[in-house]
């Protein structure tokens, strides 16, 4: 009578533990199933968030110049770099370039590049040369390739719009459009890409 006790006792627990480790194992499946937190960037590495494309990196993505030479952000390391993406017919860039001017007077081309990307196409490519007679450009202008282009303008067509790089190729901000508080921003922005590792 006492073994028959024991082995009913035992049952018991055994269907206890069971029944526990069925309801852990549950719990441990259904709560690693559920959706991780939202990506963020760590890095100049553009990825794909949502579905949206994914892009080579930034320092890989290039331009070319009015005379036919391919250029990267990737060459200008130790440098601070801004990108603006400006066309002749555009008001706001064309009041953006003065400001873009004194910049490289403040700061000098040993210690900042400035490339202007005309993105207005064939039509207005052929425009250039009448629009700097009237509105002198002191920087490099050149033309990107359509990742860059794509990449930038990822989320809005507005235009200008102006990246600004640290002398290590990190990405500090982008600005949309030309402003005075815009201008300040601009200016926070170059004044700590230039400053020296």
């Amino acid at each position: 009578m006492i073994a028959l006790n024991d082995y009913s006792a035992s049952l018991e627990n055994g269907s206890r533990a069971l029944l526990f480790g069925l309801v852990g194992s549950i719990l441990f499946f259904s709560l690693g199933c559920t959706r991780a937190a939202a990506p963020i960037s760590v890095s100049n590495q553009p990825i794909s968030i949502n579905g949206r494309r994914t892009f080579k990196p930034l320092g890989e993505m290039s331009w070319t110049t009015n005379d036919g030479s391919v250029r990267k952000l990737a060459d200008f390391k130790g440098k601070a770099v801004i990108l603006d993406f400006w066309a002749t017919y555009c008001g706001p860039c064309r009041e953006e370039i003065p400001h873009l001017n004194s910049l490289i007077a403040k700061y000098g081309q040993d210690n900042l590049l400035i490339v202007g990307l005309n993105v207005g196409g064939q039509e207005d490519k052929i425009k250039i040369p009448q629009f700097v007679a009237v509105t002198p450009i002191d920087y490099e202008i050149s033309f990107p390739e359509n990742e860059l282009n794509d990449f930038v303008f990822d989320q809005t067509s507005s235009i200008p719009q102006t990246l600004v790089f640290d002398r290590k190729g990190n990405l500090l901000t982008k600005v949309v459009g030309f402003s005075p508080k815009i201008q300040k921003e601009l200016d926070a922005a170059v004044e700590m890409a230039v400053k020296p590792d």
